[in-house]
């Protein structure tokens, strides 16, 4: 699965399950509409806490990537490190 689809595992915790993009795109509003300055309070606050929640699913879809790629890498090093000996 690529972390663009909908279906694939999200974060823990109240954060819904989304995709990277979607997520990244819902933050990028958030911080839009926060950044105009003509938002009540209360929906700043609420605007802020969302923003918080999709940030750290954006952080977890590129942590997981990181690691499949480390993981990628560690296996290439090792195949080429057994073919060496």
């Amino acid at each position: 699965m690529t972390p663009n689809q909908n279906t694939a595992p999200g974060p823990q915790g109240d954060a819904p399950e989304m995709g990277y993009e979607q997520a990244r795109e819902e933050l990028a509003e958030v911080v839009r509409k926060l950044e105009s300055g003509g938002v009540p309070l209360a929906e700043s606050m609420a605007l802020w806490e969302r923003g918080e929640k999709l940030a750290l699913v954006c952080q977890q879809w590129l942590d997981g990537a990181k690691a499949k790629i480390d993981a990628a890498r560690q296996a290439s090093v090792d195949a080429n490190a057994s073919t060496a000996s």
